[in-house]
């Protein structure tokens, strides 16, 4: 009877559960929230009367809150049960966008964002390591690209929606949209994730330890340098067609759509790939995302090309995340929480790095220069990525 339920565990552990489907509902609106406000960055400034520049702030402000704010988040609630904090991060996503849609001037709008920004990288960190314990472990970083197809999905659908509702509408309207997305969220969780056994509890201090492994650290730089290409690029992506490849401001939203479609691809069979060979796959995407902008660098002046490498660039861009997420969390193993929250802190920085940096290169050298300088961050994290697989040899040889 025992070895029954064992095979029958084993069985529903080798499906992927419909619970994974309320955390890719909760991704949906986090990346939704994120990104539909760089398309009302002028909707805002009018209707509040600030610059755009000021406008602007609200998405670096965002990032930040994301970096700065989650791994405190994450470690003063690390005794709530996993399923419960999952709730609470919901909540405070809702309450945020809630106060964002009726913020009667810049000030609250900017405190309303950082207040979701708060939720956001502890539920993707808390989301991924229910997602990896949801399935078997040769099928830990699918599950965690399927609840990270939530964040890519909503640059295809959720982003174009919001905005258009936005501009039609009122830019309140988009906050107000995701509420609605938040609230169908949290009913999901609360009507399909399971309540998972924490397990034992982890004193602060032994986090913190887990946390300061040198090759934890290493990985986390990794994932910050070689990933910061994207924004690096993608931040200006609409001027860099429009101005260097010639296209109109009408095909760049088409162009972003592809993108956004490349980047769903990439995401999802990345997490396949990662549960295959995890190491070898992180690599290799460093190597191709660093050999695709550096071809960008060239094809971005003729218009065919440029589609196709904006494409299949959303592809690979996105192939290394699964891969990351679940190889730091493997090192972090008495924190996995922790260790899976400062993951999307130190790419949050990293993309608030890759703009900054983005926008020097504009000014000092001009804007067809982005992409080669896109590739060598990328190629930075491949010769990270190296050195990790380095270290892993020696530890295995001893």
């Amino acid at each position: 009877m025992k070895q029954l339920q064992k095979q029958d565990t084993k069985t529903k552990r080798d499906r992927f559960p419909i619970a994974l489907i309320s955390l890719t509902c909760g991704a949906f609106a986090i990346g939704m929230t994120e990104f539909v406000i760089m398309g009302l960055l002028l909707n805002i400034s009018e209707d509040l009367h600030v610059t755009i520049s000021e406008a602007g702030q609200l998405i670096t402000s965002y990032a930040l809150g994301v970096a700065i704010g989650a791994p405190i988040l994450a470690v003063a609630t690390h005794r709530l049960p996993q399923k419960k904090l999952l709730c609470l991060l919901m909540v405070i996503f809702i309450i945020g966008n809630g106060i964002a849609a009726i913020a009667p001037n810049y000030t609250i709008l900017m405190g309303a964002r950082l207040l979701t920004a708060l939720a956001h990288g502890t539920f993707f960190g808390v989301g991924s390591v229910i997602a990896a314990r949801l399935v078997s472990p040769n099928k830990q970083a699918a599950a965690v690209s399927i609840m990270m197809a939530g964040l890519t999905i909503a640059n295809i659908i959720g982003v174009p929606f919001g905005t258009f509702i936005g501009q039609h509408l009122g830019w309140r309207s988009s906050f107000g949209a995701v509420v609605i997305m938040g609230i169908i969220s949290l009913i999901g969780i609360l009507a399909l994730v399971p309540v998972i056994p924490k397990g034992q509890q982890t004193g602060i201090m032994r986090q913190f330890r887990a946390l300061a492994q040198p090759k934890l650290l290493l990985v986390l730089l990794t994932g910050a340098i070689g990933c910061s290409s994207l924004f690096t690029v993608f931040t200006y992506i609409a001027p860099l067609l429009q101005h260097v490849t010639g296209f109109s401001e009408g095909n760049v939203t088409w162009i972003l759509v592809l993108f956004g479609i490349g980047v769903t691809a990439g995401n999802i069979i990345g997490g396949k790939l990662a549960d295959w060979k995890l190491m070898p796959v992180i690599i290799g995407s460093f190597a191709a995302l660093a050999l695709i902008l550096g071809l960008f660098t060239f094809t971005v002046e003729i218009p065919p090309l440029a589609v196709a490498t904006v494409f299949i660039w959303g592809v690979v861009s996105f192939a290394v995340l699964p891969g990351l997420q679940v190889r730091i969390m493997r090192l972090g193993k008495d924190a996995p929480a922790l260790a899976s929250t400062s993951n999307h802190s130190a790419l949050n920085l990293g993309n608030a790095g890759g703009a900054f940096l983005g926008g020097a290169v504009i000014t000092q050298i001009g804007l067809a220069a982005l992409p080669w300088v896109g590739a060598l961050l990328s190629l930075l994290g491949l010769l990270l990525a190296l050195w990790v697989s380095v270290l892993d040899r020696r530890t295995a040889s001893t």
